[in-house]
């Protein structure tokens, strides 16, 4: 299958999704630190900023693993499977992140949610690239074949 933009339509709207969704991560921080006269280059304040402040800097730190197995997944997997656990990993994300602000122990069930879906990119991911080696090796992907079955 042959790189398009109509291959990766989903997996694009995604990424803006999620360059936004860390963008509003970002001005919370900003807002915080307003909030609570912490000024850069500060990290240290009262417990709540340091939640605000925690919370962004986490889900930052897993950015570059999400877009990285999400493109993979998209481009070697299919677009469809890669973008659903793309938004749904966004959406435990957003809640991990505002549960966090509110209390320490509310960001767990998404964390624990959102850890799962990026496990299951890593995987898709993985999967996809293996087989289009080992269908460059033998001539036979069985991506393409389970995908044909499924009808995508």
């Amino acid at each position: 299958m042959a790189l398009t933009l109509d291959t990766v339509e989903w997996v694009a709207a995604v990424t803006v999704l999620s360059f936004l969704e860390q963008a509003h991560f970002a001005w919370q921080v900003i807002y915080a630190r307003r909030r609570y006269h912490v000024s850069p280059p500060r990290m240290a304040g009262p417990p709540e900023f340091e939640r605000v402040s925690r919370a962004q800097i986490n889900c930052f730190e897993y950015y570059p693993l999400f877009l990285a197995s999400m493109w993979a997944a998209g481009v070697f997997l299919h677009q469809v499977p890669a973008s659903v656990l793309g938004f749904l990993y966004l959406v435990a994300r957003y809640k991990y992140f505002h549960g966090y602000v509110e209390a320490a122990e509310k960001r767990l069930p998404p964390l624990y949610f959102a850890a799962a879906m990026l496990r299951l990119l890593c995987a898709l991911s993985t999967a996809g690239v293996v087989d289009h080696f080992l269908s460059r090796a033998i001539g036979y992907s069985l991506v393409q074949s389970v995908l044909h079955v499924f009808g995508l």
